[in-house]
């Protein structure tokens, strides 16, 4: 991996992570953790979208659209988990 790519991975997980923050909760999360947020959106989005049927393309601008949805689908999961939704009630 060259070091370009390991840049631009690093933007585009700090863009998608802040994009995502701004979406779902209003605010970001602080540089760190806008950036793990969007790179394991990027994941997220990487592996899910295309088993949907949706194909954003190739280029910055759609790694940026793909990783914040992922990132999107990420914050949503965690806020429903910690809302106790997911709990079993007894």
């Amino acid at each position: 991996m060259s070091n370009e790519s390991l840049i631009v991975i690093l933007v585009v997980g700090l863009i998608a992570g802040w994009l995502a923050g701004q979406i779902v909760r209003g605010t970001g999360f602080g540089v760190i953790w806008d950036l793990i947020i969007g790179i394991v959106g990027a994941f997220i989005g990487h592996w899910l979208l295309p088993r949907l049927g949706i194909h954003l393309g190739t280029g910055l601008l759609s790694a940026i659209v793909n990783a914040t949805i992922g990132a999107m689908i990420l914050l949503l999961i965690i806020g429903e988990a910690q809302r106790g939704r997911w709990r079993r009630r007894w």
